[in-house]
C-alpha cells in the first residue's frame, strides 16, 4: 500500500497544469515544450500564470522552444491580435542617405501623403494648383507713387485697381521689389 501512494506523488512533481478562459483544467507530463501543448489547440497561446498576475494582458506568451516545469500552473488563451498589430514595421536602410539631415529629409519625404503629391498637378494656365492658395492672401508689394497713382485714376473701383496690380506682378512688370505672400484670415470684433 505504501508504494502506490509514493508512485501518485511522483507523478504530481512531474506533471504542470494547463488551465483555459473557461476553467477547464489538464495536466501535462514535463518535460515538454509551449510548442507541444499550442499543437493541439490552434489560435492559442500559452502564458505563465505569474506573467499574467503580475502584468495582465500586457504579458508575453511563452516561446515555442520554452520548455514547461512542473508542479507551475500555465493559462492557455485565445486572444484577438490588436488593431494595428498586424503590420510589421518596415525599415530600409540606404547608401544615398548618408548624413543625419538626408537621413531625416528621406524621412520627411517617404511621409508625405498621396494628397500632398496630388496638389502639385497643373492647371490649364501652367500654374501649379499648390502655388494657388485657397483662402484670403495677402500680398505686399513695393510699386512706386506715381505707377499706384496712375492704376488708381484708371481703374473705376478699388477692385479694379488691385487687380491690375496683381496682373502687373503676375506679368513681371513690378520695376522693383520681390512679392511676399502670407495667408491672412480676418477675425470679426
Amino acid at each position: 500500500m505504501g508504494n502506490a501512494m509514493g508512485r501518485g506523488s511522483r507523478r504530481s512533481k512531474r506533471t504542470a497544469k494547463v488551465m483555459k478562459i473557461n476553467g477547464e483544467t489538464f495536466k501535462i507530463r514535463t518535460p515538454t515544450t509551449a510548442f507541444q501543448v499550442t499543437t493541439h489547440h490552434p489560435n492559442h497561446l500559452l502564458y505563465d500564470s505569474q506573467s499574467i498576475n503580475q502584468l495582465g494582458l500586457r504579458a508575453k506568451p511563452l516561446d515555442p522552444h520554452h520548455q514547461l516545469k512542473p508542479k507551475t500552473l500555465y493559462f492557455l488563451l485565445h486572444l484577438p491580435p490588436l488593431p494595428g498589430s498586424h503590420r510589421p514595421l518596415s525599415r530600409v536602410r540606404s547608401d544615398l542617405c548618408s548624413s543625419a539631415s538626408d537621413r531625416l529629409e528621406c524621412l520627411m519625404l517617404s511621409r508625405r501623403s498621396l494628397s500632398d503629391l496630388q496638389s502639385f498637378r497643373l492647371d490649364p494656365d501652367g500654374m501649379s494648383t499648390a502655388s494657388r492658395p485657397t483662402g484670403p492672401v495677402q500680398i505686399k508689394l513695393r510699386v512706386p507713387r506715381e505707377e499706384f497713382e496712375r492704376l488708381m485714376k484708371e481703374s473705376k473701383s478699388k477692385v479694379e485697381a488691385a487687380e491690375r496690380i496683381v496682373d502687373l506682378w503676375k506679368t513681371g512688370g513690378m520695376c522693383s521689389g520681390q512679392a511676399r505672400e502670407k495667408r491672412v484670415s480676418f477675425v470679426k470684433r
